[in-house]
């Protein structure tokens, strides 16, 4: 790790400077810099351990610990926060719907943050051309495009039903707020969203009363109110988050357990870990103007084992913001002391058991307009990395293994092996793309009329040209 040096002054970045990663403004601002990263991170941080059943105030405690932990793994050179992903939301939502727990949940999480790790590592020795040549853009943007649009069914049919016009109402200011405050504000859009729906939600209990919806609490129509604080009241200011009690439903603090069937059902969360790190790093370099080539490998390393560090006490899996990368962009600071400071920050936070029983009480109405929003942006940053990295789609080799994968994985589609073990939707989606695509490309290549097609492509054999970076 270095030893920050401080830039000029410390108070000011002098026009067309930048602070570098081992470099830091004073303590002051440098901790407000920090502060200003946990609030960009914080929307998703917390929205999707909710979504996926887990504990928000655990989820903040550990992006902090991840986040000091990815920061040692990379020497300090590539400044990031480590925040929730959303890339094993698919595959656990199949696994909360065949009756799994949240041990079962964070066991599959933790074998794949371990294959992540483990990937990491062999690219930090191997070179990162054999990845990309096995995973090229047209295949890691088809599995990013089948997770996003596979949990249409659950805004649909688990977060909508419960209040539909307070959904209604978040979604549309979740999206004009996305495209109408500017700067800072405008990233984080969605924990501005969040809010105003949790305000909403409060007052027309208070005007309206009680709702008759789908309560995903009592897995029935009832009536209920929006908005329910008896948690928070009972709740304490300072300690640990709860450990789990799946008798009483608390999730909290919890031991792992492990099940194949589930594993293979969050394992293609792992592909789009690689796209996300490898464009975080791709665009952390391209704002340094720094060589991180060689710390691909580390990047890789340091999200996939902090992901099994999570999920080992019960967190959610982790993966690189883009979100903070805005905050850099905009302040030109990439100082990596801003970063430890924002781990300290999120490690505080995650001491109020009170602060995550507030969080926990977001109303289902709420989650329903953002993940209307959440998971459209998923699938399409799918189609932004075939986009980006000229995918071609008048080629067959490319349309007929990602078309059917897609149909395969966005309609759920099984294939069923036993009573026991069955294959569907992401998992067997993802085997699909990447089973057909290099078959395709092995037997495409015997065939006269497809030699324009299966002559090498960039996107197949550039390492320099990595999947583009996911949002979250």
């Amino acid at each position: 790790m270095p030893i920050w040096t401080l830039h000029g002054d410390g108070k000011t970045v002098a026009p067309g400077e930048v602070v570098a990663p081992g470099e830091r403004l004073s303590w002051g601002r440098t901790i407000g810099l920090g502060g200003q990263h946990v609030v960009s991170m914080f929307g998703a941080t917390f929205v999707f351990p909710i979504i996926m059943g887990l504990n928000p105030q655990l989820a903040v405690m550990m992006s902090g610990f991840c986040t000091i932990f990815f920061l040692l793994v990379v020497k300090g050179r590539i400044p990031s926060y480590l925040g929730t992903s959303a890339a094993f939301v698919g595959g656990i939502a199949a696994i909360r719907a065949q009756g799994g727990t949240s041990a079962e949940v964070t066991g599959a999480i933790l074998v794949s943050g371990l294959v992540l790790g483990l990937i990491g590592v062999a690219v930090h020795f191997l070179g990162g051309r054999l990845i990309f040549k096995l995973l090229p853009p047209a295949v890691t943007g088809a599995v990013v495009m089948l997770i996003g649009f596979n949990l249409a069914p659950v805004v649909a049919g688990l977060y909508w039903p419960q209040d539909q016009w307070v959904a209604l109402l978040v979604m549309v200011a979740l999206i004009v707020m996305s495209v109408a405050l500017r700067g800072f504000m405008g990233r984080i859009a969605i924990f501005l969203a969040l809010i105003l729906g949790y305000v909403v939600s409060w007052v027309l209990d208070k005007v309206s009363g009680p709702i008759t919806s789908y309560d995903a609490n009592a897995g029935a129509i009832t009536e209920h109110f929006r908005v329910n604080w008896d948690s928070v009241s009972s709740a304490s200011w300072f300690g640990l988050p709860p450990f789990s009690d799946e008798a009483s439903g608390v999730v909290g603090i919890h031991a792992p357990s492990f099940s194949l069937t589930f594993v293979v059902l969050v394992l293609p969360g792992v592909i789009a870990l690689i796209a996300e790190n490898a464009g975080h790093v791709k665009a952390v370099a391209e704002m340094t103007k720094d060589d991180l080539d060689p710390y691909m490998g580390r990047a890789l390393a340091g999200d996939g084992f902090a992901t099994a560090i999570a999920s080992g006490v019960g967190g959610s899996p982790t993966t690189t913001y883009a979100e903070n990368i805005g905050v850099m962009a905009a302040t030109r600071v990439y100082s990596t002391a801003a970063y430890f400071v924002a781990g300290v920050v999120a490690i505080l936070l995650g001491f109020s058991p009170k602060f995550g029983a507030f969080i926990s009480a977001t109303p289902g109405g709420v989650l329903g307009g953002i993940t209307v929003v959440l998971y459209g942006m998923i699938g399409l940053l799918g189609a932004k990395i075939w986009k980006e990295n000229g995918v071609d789609f008048g080629n067959p080799l490319n349309m007929m293994p990602i078309a059917a994968g897609l149909i395969i994985g966005i309609g759920d589609t099984a294939l069923t092996f036993s009573d026991t073990f069955s294959l569907g939707g992401i998992s067997l989606g993802t085997i699909v793309v990447i089973v057909m695509y290099h078959f395709c490309r092995f037997i495409g290549s015997r065939n006269p009329e497809l030699d324009g097609y299966t002559a090498p492509r960039k996107e197949d054999t550039s390492p320099e040209a990595p999947p583009a970076k996911q949002l979250t």
